[in-house]
């Protein structure tokens, strides 16, 4: 989910830099802060924050669920 929203935020600076506008608050919405929101939430996603995995480990590291084969 934040990967979709750094795709998103990366695309609206694309247009911000090409349509060279600033949003009429060129202190606060340029190119150059939506990039830097982008990163922020890039880099969120691939530390896994957002995961939706809880502390507790998930599963417990099983993959497999109901009976296990060969026991009958």
């Amino acid at each position: 989910m934040l990967a979709i929203a750094a795709a998103v935020v990366f695309g609206i600076a694309l247009l911000l830099d090409l349509l060279d506008t600033n949003l009429g608050a060129p202190d606060l919405f340029n190119a150059h802060t939506m990039m830097l929101i982008g990163f922020l939430l890039l880099s969120l996603y691939l530390a896994g924050v957002g995961t939706g995995r809880g502390a507790g480990g998930g599963n417990g590291g099983r993959w497999y669920r109901g009976r296990r084969p060969g026991r009958g």
